[in-house]
């Protein structure tokens, strides 16, 4: 059994002014969808096509058929987009609806309108660098709109459904063959550099989605477990829970206690543990993302 302590001296906080669901979230989700698929767009154009650095999905396989076989990106990417969309719909469900019909629209459309803006730079590594934080970065603001781009990341879905294989696995295989294709068909060297650019894609979405701000979660072992509470209730200003355990050595119920706290909290939460119970036995670990009250909405 866990119970779970909240402080009275608690400050207020803002409720959230944005609901999960509604007109006024669905306009902001729409706005975020199309931020997102400009900003792709122009990392795509100004970075990746003119190097030729194929980095998987749909905007690789439309590099490779633009070097190849001159065809102009946006026309494959709506040429494929819009038959995996309707795939998606058919053998997935209707979860593939207005938002990801949206990106599979929108980001052709961009890829266009931006396809004659001056390049500003040639150097490949630079380019896969910077297509990769470009389209990390669009990619990130479409996830957070709840929406999609589409593209092989259905197909993926697709496969997994049909194969058993997980969703992760379906994706790496599909761009890795869309690169691999580009080693043969380009270079090996773009090939290398497509990987540094779907490498720093993958980062820089995870931090948009999770943010750069890292939580730590502290568990306290301690005789002195109602004196820490108060502590860390009427001080520190935070709620906590104690968990119920029991000692692998001596068989002993113990309480452990389990805190979340800000980067900038750490060394005050130490000190007031130290100052009530110096021969507190603490743990802090790196939690990436917490939701709830005090921290970020679930939105």
């Amino acid at each position: 059994m866990s119970s779970t302590y909240t402080s009275q001296q608690r400050r207020r906080r803002r409720g959230n002014w944005l609901p999960l669901n509604g007109p006024k979230r669905n306009l902001v989700d729409m706005l975020l969808i199309a931020l997102g698929c400009f900003l792709t767009a122009v990392a795509f154009n100004l970075f990746l096509l003119p190097n030729r650095i194929a980095s998987g999905g749909v905007s690789g396989i439309s590099i490779l058929f633009k070097a190849l076989f001159g065809i102009e990106p946006a026309y494959t990417q709506w040429i494929l987009n819009i038959p995996l969309f309707i795939a998606g719909v058919l053998l997935l469900g209707r979860q593939y609806g207005m938002r990801s019909l949206v990106g599979s629209v929108l980001l052709p459309l961009f890829v266009y309108m931006t396809k004659d803006w001056p390049i500003p730079t040639a150097n490949p590594l630079l380019a896969s660098l910077y297509g990769g934080i470009g389209v990390g970065l669009g990619l990130g603001i479409v996830f957070r709109g709840r929406g999609s781009t589409g593209g092989l990341s259905i197909l993926a879905q697709i496969i997994q459904k049909f194969s058993g294989l997980s969703i992760s696995t379906c994706v790496v295989m599909l761009d890795a063959t869309v690169i691999m294709i580009a080693g043969i068909s380009l270079s090996l060297e773009n090939a290398l550099y497509a990987l540094i650019g779907l490498y720093v894609t993958g980062k820089v979405i995870d931090t948009v989605e999770v943010g750069f701000s890292y939580s730590k979660v502290a568990y306290i072992i301690s005789e002195q477990t109602e004196a820490i509470s108060k502590a860390i209730l009427d001080d520190l200003d935070r709620g906590l829970t104690e968990l119920s355990a029991k000692g692998g050595y001596t068989g002993d119920a113990r309480t452990v206690q389990m805190v979340v706290v800000g980067q900038n909290e750490v060394t005050r939460l130490k000190t007031l543990v130290k100052s009530v119970d110096p021969e507190a036995f603490v743990i802090i670990s790196n939690t990436n993302e917490v939701l709830g009250k005090g921290f970020k909405s679930g939105h």
